[in-house]
């Protein structure tokens, strides 16, 4: 998912376009998810107004073949539709992945895919929770404190079986994350172990963070 507009990254071009060390958000995003041998393919769905700066990530793949470019639509859950219209008949696992998240690591897309494989319909990444969150009402008071053991923070790629996903976007309900949507039809979404490098860039500070990744690395 390549449609974020980056307005906190304070940028002139949507965030997947954004540079990280001579290379765009995006294609730091395509190489890691081709790095992962359960990946077949990578669907990258963009912006009308940089389908052809996607094309030319495309291109630079190391698997050009294996990297289509979609147009996406005004709403999330219209652009996953347009990833899912896009599919070869053979898929049968659909990872969801935001090119914001660009560091996350081809081990993460492997133990996912190796989760569904395993029976489980829909299986998305979480870190434990380390601060203390309140529930507040409208006025800011706090109404709830949830137990932080049980809260995760959930990240992508995110996977699931292709016809709970295409199940879950036919109902036409909107939510923030796919997981959301198919928890909106009925569907139990699996949390496991996320990783740290699957943070997203947001802001300047996180370009900063993942600057400093790529150098340690």
């Amino acid at each position: 998912m390549a449609g974020g507009q980056g307005t906190r990254l304070r940028a002139a071009q949507p965030k997947a376009f954004v540079d990280l060390d001579g290379t765009s958000l995006l294609e730091h995003a395509v190489t890691r998810a081709l790095g992962a041998p359960e990946v077949s393919h990578v669907i990258i769905v963009a912006p009308v107004s940089h389908l052809r700066e996607a094309g030319a990530v495309a291109s630079r793949s190391a698997r050009p073949d294996d990297v289509d470019v979609v147009s996406g639509g005004a709403e999330r859950t219209d652009s996953v539709a347009a990833g899912l219209a896009a599919l070869r008949p053979e898929d049968g696992i659909v990872l969801v992945h935001d090119a914001a998240r660009c560091l996350a690591p081809s081990t993460l897309f492997t133990r996912l895919v190796h989760e569904v494989r395993s029976g489980h319909p829909a299986v998305v990444p979480g870190l434990p929770v380390t601060d203390t969150i309140k529930q507040v009402d409208a006025e800011g008071v706090v109404v709830a404190t949830p137990d932080r053991g049980r809260l995760r923070a959930i990240q992508t790629p995110q996977a699931f079986l292709r016809e709970v996903l295409e199940h879950a976007h036919a109902s036409g309900a909107q939510a923030t994350d796919d997981a959301a949507l198919f928890e909106a039809v009925g569907g139990h979404v699996r949390v496991v172990d996320g990783d740290r490098l699957a943070f997203k860039v947001t802001t300047p500070d996180d370009l900063a963070t993942a600057r400093r990744h790529l150098e340690d690395a």
